[in-house]
């Protein structure tokens, strides 16, 4: 398979570049698959996808407020490597999931105090440890986040009792047949016409002894995974949330919305500390706000947040309380003469990952993915061209009308930190190779035929930003036409997307309907 990509502008001439061979893309499963003509619902449309650490578990949020979880069926139904060599199953080819269990998050609320409606809408999703062979995660809408424990319980079931089949279904059971009496009835309830050690035809005293005791049998049967809400963490924001992140240390998280990030503690669900506070005295001088924040993957003390001006900032719990002032701040400077009306808007980033190697920083704006180094603040290390089509002034204007603009692409990077993906839209996304030398640059559609969209698209050429480091970009498109010749669907948009931890699989979300691949 061939991907569009640009020349390496940064490597010596004459030394050969580093194979990177494109990945072959193939549609693995789908959930909730959409028939043709069929009309979505608002409340099923997939606003969260998030996979475990161990990749064993897929957790998906709607905008109807409930979770669905998915579990890995291809490990746990065969076991372990050796098992599979020793016992000569056939080996999966890719991760297979399965449903597993959903569950109602949250709910519609009304803020009386604010008349303000609370969707129930979740916007993130982020998995907590496990712990005693239970699940647990926490989930978050506008304003509420909540910590939920999914837990296998056994299914207690009654046994048939130990009943004779064909006396039970001509009398319907013990009690009633025992009480028929055709005639009066003596005090106590004994029976005129028949003797005291003969109730009924069925049951009787055998001399000197009573009958024997049917009682029923309690057995266990199957098992079904139980949600249960542990901790509410509410009434901590003024503004709607945007960002939950786990720590390293298992016991702590942030939540952050538009001005203020929060520091909780797992076990305390009424009381936060507030770290970054971004809020100005007089709220005409607001300049810029949160757009998404993350904890590094190890450093417990260590977090990002990125801002709608196009800037991260790198904060250090052990300065202060309040990290207002932060260590270090990633931004790339405007070229002179190019800004616009719509600069700051298309340089807000909408989402950021740390890298696999803890060292880079994933950031999306609406136009560009790019690769940022912690080690370099002047700019960043790689730039890919997601639909960079839609630059002219004229389509800015037109996406400016419809809101379109404003859309919040995730962007996500693969286990071994080759490679990186984001979506677009007509519910395509887009893979890039991010490694030296790379010119990988795939466009794939949710879809049962991923490569239907997949055409060669011309290049650009890369360029330098300083004598330090090189710039990579790539995946530039024609003006005005998507990667296979047409108009991009601005009402078809593949926002959502997560890569399996450990294997190429890509999980991604169009609409209702969840879409897996691999490679």
């Amino acid at each position: 398979m061939k991907a569009s990509g640009a020349e390496d502008g940064g490597r010596p001439a004459g030394s050969p570049a580093p194979s990177s061979p494109s990945l072959e893309w193939k549609f693995s499963q789908v959930f909730g698959e959409r028939m043709a003509g069929e009309e979505v619902h608002e409340v099923d449309i997939i606003s969260a996808i998030e996979f475990d650490k161990s990749g064993d578990h897929l957790a998906t949020g709607d905008r109807g407020g409930r979770v669905v979880l998915f579990e890995r069926t291809d490990v746990t139904n065969h076991g372990s490597q050796k098992d599979l060599e020793k016992q000569d199953y056939p080996i999966s080819r890719h991760p297979e999931f399965r449903y597993k269990t959903e569950f109602q998050s949250h709910e519609p609320e009304f803020d009386y105090l604010k008349s303000l409606e609370i969707e129930e809408k979740i916007n993130k999703i982020k998995w907590c440890q496990p712990a005693n062979h239970a699940l647990f995660l926490l989930s978050t809408n506008d304003k509420t986040i909540k910590y939920w424990k999914v837990q296998e319980r056994k299914v207690k079931k009654i046994s048939e009792m130990n009943v004779d089949a064909s006396i039970a279904e001509q009398n319907g059971n013990i009690a009633s047949s025992s009480m028929n009496c055709p005639s009066g009835y003596l005090p106590n309830g004994g029976c005129s016409e028949r003797p005291y050690n003969h109730l009924n035809n069925e049951l009787s005293f055998p001399p000197g002894r009573l009958p024997s005791l049917r009682l029923p049998m309690v057995t266990s049967q199957d098992t079904n995974p139980i949600a249960r809400c542990r901790r509410i963490y509410a009434h901590a924001h003024d503004y709607h949330i945007n960002s939950i992140s786990n720590n390293s240390d298992g016991e702590t998280f942030i939540s952050a919305d538009d001005l203020r990030i929060n520091l909780w503690n797992l076990e305390i669900s009424n009381q936060s500390f507030n770290i970054v506070d971004v809020k100005p005295a007089n709220m005409e001088d607001l300049t810029e706000v949160i757009t998404s924040a993350e904890f590094h993957p190890t450093h417990c003390n260590m977090l990002a947040y990125s801002s709608s001006k196009g800037s991260i900032r790198l904060i250090d719990l052990r300065q202060s309380a309040l990290c207002d002032n932060h260590s270090k701040m990633f931004e790339e400077r405007d070229t002179p003469g190019s800004r616009s009306f719509f600069t700051e808007i298309i340089a807000s980033i909408s989402d950021i990952k740390f890298a696999k190697d803890e060292r880079h920083i994933l950031s999306r704006d609406y136009m560009t993915l790019k690769l940022w180094d912690i080690n370099m603040e002047s700019g960043p290390v790689a730039t890919f061209q997601v639909h960079e089509y839609l630059r002219p002034k004229a389509s800015l204007c037109d996406l400016y009308e419809n809101d379109s603009i404003f859309d919040k692409f995730d962007c996500c990077q693969s286990g071994d930190g080759l490679r990186v993906a984001t979506g677009s839209y007509s519910n395509l996304f887009r893979v890039f190779g991010c490694m030296t030398g790379s010119n990988e640059a795939t466009t794939l559609e949710a879809s049962k035929n991923p490569m239907r969209q997949q055409v060669q698209t011309p290049s650009r050429p890369a360029r330098s930003l300083s004598t330090l480091t090189r710039v990579v970009r790539r995946g530039s498109e024609s003006p005005a036409v998507d990667a296979n010749g047409n108009t991009y669907d601005f009402t078809t948009k593949l926002l959502h997307l997560a890569w399996h931890p450990t294997e190429n699989l890509i999980a991604s979300a169009a609409m209702n309907s969840l879409y897996m691949y691999y490679a």
